[in-house]
C-alpha cells in the first residue's frame, strides 16, 4: 500500500477573523460524522470566550470541540506544545471511524501541525528581557531593520509591529548563530503525519472588514468589558501573550482609563 495512503486523513480549514470558518467546520462536521480540533492560539485559554469569538455550547451543535480550554491565560503555550497535544487527539478520532477537522486562523499552529518544527535552542530568558528592554527603549522600527538587517527573508514574513515575532527571531539567531530562514529551510517542513484537505476560506475585504466590525461591535454587547475586567480581577498581567491580544488590550486600556470605550 502507498504511504500516502496509510496517513491518517484530515480536513483543515483555515482563514481570517471573521470569514466563515468555525460555521463550515460545524455543518461539515454534522454531514461527515466529524469532530473538531482547534487550531486557534487564542481559544485554547480558559476564561477567554468572547474576545476570541470562541463557539459557544449551542453553536457548537453537538459537535465535540477538541484542544479549548486547555491552559489558563498565565501558563505557556506554543506551536510546538499544541502539536504535541493534537497529534493524538486526532488520530483517536479517526481510529474511531470520525472524520478529524482542524479549524483555525493560526496559521503557524496549521502549517506546524501538518509539517514540523525545526529544532532550535529553546527559549533563553534572560536574552528575551534584554531584547524587549531594547524594543521599549529603541521602538519597532529599529528592532525590526535590526532584523532585516540579518535576515531580510524571516523579516519580509513578519509584520513591523509584531514584537513577540521579531524578538523571538533575533533570539534564535543570536542563540544559534544561523539566519531563522536557514534554520527553516533546513528543515522544509517535511515531517508530515497526515493526509490533508486543506481548505482556505477567502472574503472580499470589505465584506470582510464590515464582518469584524459587526463582530467587534457585539463582542462589546456581549460582555468583553466584564469578561476582561473579570481576568483582571482574578490576578491576570495585561502583559501576558494573551492579555495583549487584540481586544483584550483595547478592553485593558479602557478599564484602567487611558481609552474612552
Amino acid at each position: 500500500m502507498n504511504v500516502e495512503n496509510q496517513k491518517t486523513k484530515v480536513i483543515v480549514i483555515a482563514g481570517p477573523t471573521a470569514s466563515g470558518k468555525s460555521s463550515l467546520a460545524i455543518e461539515l462536521a454534522r454531514a461527515l460524522d466529524g469532530e473538531i480540533v482547534n487550531a486557534d492560539s487564542m481559544q485554547v485559554y480558559r476564561g477567554m470566550d468572547i474576545g476570541t469569538a470562541k463557539p459557544t455550547a449551542s453553536e457548537r451543535k453537538g459537535i465535540p470541540h477538541h484542544l479549548l480550554d486547555i491552559v489558563d491565560p498565565d501558563e505557556p503555550f506554543n506551536a510546538a506544545l499544541f502539536r504535541s497535544m493534537a497529534l493524538p487527539v486526532i488520530r483517536e478520532i479517526s481510529r474511531k471511524g470520525k472524520v478529524p477537522l482542524v479549524v483555525g486562523g493560526t496559521g503557524l499552529y496549521i502549517k506546524t501541525l501538518l509539517g514540523g518544527l525545526f529544532s532550535c535552542p529553546p527559549a533563553d530568558q534572560e536574552l528575551r528581557e534584554r531584547l524587549k528592554l531594547q524594543w521599549k527603549q529603541n521602538g519597532a522600527d529599529l528592532m525590526y531593520e535590526r532584523l532585516k538587517g540579518i535576515d531580510p527573508e524571516a523579516a519580509s514574513r513578519i509584520h513591523p509591529n509584531d514584537r513577540v515575532r521579531v524578538i523571538r527571531a533575533l533570539e534564535i539567531y543570536y542563540l544559534t548563530n544561523q539566519k531563522p530562514s536557514e534554520l527553516s529551510h533546513g528543515h522544509g517542513f517535511r515531517d508530515r503525519p497526515f493526509h490533508a484537505l486543506q481548505i482556505g476560506l477567502s472574503v472580499e475585504r470589505g465584506e470582510l472588514y464590515e464582518r469584524i466590525n459587526r463582530r467587534s461591535e457585539l463582542m462589546v454587547e456581549m460582555g468583553l468589558v466584564e469578561e476582561t475586567r473579570g481576568l483582571l480581577e482574578r490576578g491576570y498581567s495585561p502583559e501576558l501573550k494573551p492579555m495583549r491580544a487584540l481586544g483584550y488590550r483595547h478592553m485593558v486600556k479602557y478599564l484602567s482609563g487611558e481609552w474612552s470605550i
